[in-house]
């Protein structure tokens, strides 16, 4: 979940990126940090499936301006976060 934030998150500093695509952005991880959601976080098992639903649809709707950069600075900041056997290829390998 945290590397499909920080795609999201880069995606969103992209100047090329239009408005329409950063305002889904900014829905999804707005989503994300709201103490109130759908399904409370705190529902153990399934408090996170909502917000990680949305960050999926979100991916999807912006992966076209997902580029290499933009998954290795993801990368590299989960590397700093959590050490170097972070495996992003299940995400990398949905988005293209």
């Amino acid at each position: 979940m945290v590397y499909a934030v920080l795609l999201l998150y880069y995606t969103l500093q992209k100047p090329e990126v239009p408005a329409k695509t950063k305002a889904t952005i900014i829905g999804a991880l707005g989503y994300f940090i709201l103490p109130l959601d759908l399904i409370p976080d705190f529902a153990v098992g399934v408090g996170y499936a909502d917000d990680l639903g949305a960050l999926g649809i979100a991916l999807f709707q912006v992966a076209m301006y997902i580029d290499e950069e933009i998954k290795e600075k993801a990368r590299l900041k989960l590397s700093s976060w959590f050490g170097d056997n972070v495996d992003t290829s299940d995400v990398d390998g949905k988005i293209g």
